[in-house]
């Protein structure tokens, strides 16, 4: 059937049925190219020095063939590879959250809905992927923030601090507060020891690191112990007004800008200015 048949066919159904159909390519193309961009990069960061084994690390492994997904409506193909060393094959996915995983699509979306802090259910009934699968996706995804570290940074740095409300969920005693139903809201105002800081770092070379730092507002210290030797003279570190940045790029002899807003235009208006 040629195109100009096919929509000739679809001018033919109700409204109902139409707005069913669109519905039905937008999420089987957009979740198929929405998902390309991060094996891409993926595998840009994997290789960048040459091919690396998964199994025995040596840069000596060639291209060995494509195997083929089905994502959405398409059926793509991906770069699988094998070390001369070992001789066993792997691909970009393998020792990755992603491994095994038969639904590579629907992972964007899942990562959207943790960030936005949904519960496995709500999760489930936004992506269409049952909850119990969900929930070693979540392991998965913790596990791997767990093992991700870098020895040092390169070049320039974006560096910011974010709070989430201190959780004591499934203990049965807790000491100073009242149980909080479903996260609740802290008892003070502002930042308080009710909040847990995490540190998030990111380099314009894709390097990214997050830690937590300790409950309620953290330190200069704290935040030296975090970043250790990972940030030199070499870097320059973009920051907001946060006074432990200031301190601690002012010791460390890091060249540091600080981002500011310039009061008319909000968040999206902001300027930078040297510290």
């Amino acid at each position: 059937m040629a195109l100009r048949d096919i929509i000739k066919e679809i001018l033919k159904l109700t409204t109902a049925e139409q707005l069913r159909l669109k519905d039905f390519f937008i999420k089987s193309l957009a979740s198929y190219s929405a998902s390309e961009p991060i094996f891409k990069d993926m595998s840009e960061q994997k290789h960048k020095d040459g091919y690396t084994c998964t199994h025995c690390y040596p840069t000596n492994a060639v291209r060995f063939g494509k195997y083929r997904i089905k994502a959405g409506i398409k059926v793509i193909e991906r770069q699988r590879y094998r070390c001369k060393e070992c001789g066993k094959t792997f691909t970009d996915v393998t020792n990755s959250p992603l491994k095994e995983t038969h639904l590579p699509r629907k992972w964007l979306d899942f990562i959207h809905c943790m960030i936005g802090g949904h519960s496995l259910h709500k999760a489930s009934g936004l992506i269409g992927v049952h909850h119990v699968t969900l929930f070693y996706w979540r392991h998965k995804v913790l596990s791997a923030l767990k093992q991700m570290d870098i020895d040092y940074f390169s070049g320039i740095i974006e560096m910011d601090e974010t709070y989430f409300l201190y959780s004591e969920k499934g203990k049965r005693k807790i000491i100073g507060r009242k149980a909080r139903k479903r996260g609740g809201a802290s008892q003070f105002r502002g930042i308080s020891k009710e909040q847990v800081c995490v540190l998030v770092a990111r380099a314009r070379q894709k390097q990214t690191f997050s830690k937590v730092l300790g409950q309620g507002r953290s330190i200069k210290s704290k935040l030296d112990q975090a970043i250790g030797t990972k940030v030199t003279t070499t870097n320059t570190l973009c920051t907001d007004a946060w006074l432990a940045f200031k301190a601690y790029a002012k010791e460390k002899g890091i060249e540091h800008y600080q981002f500011k807003s310039d009061g008319k235009n909000g968040p999206k208006g902001c300027t930078i200015s040297k510290m």
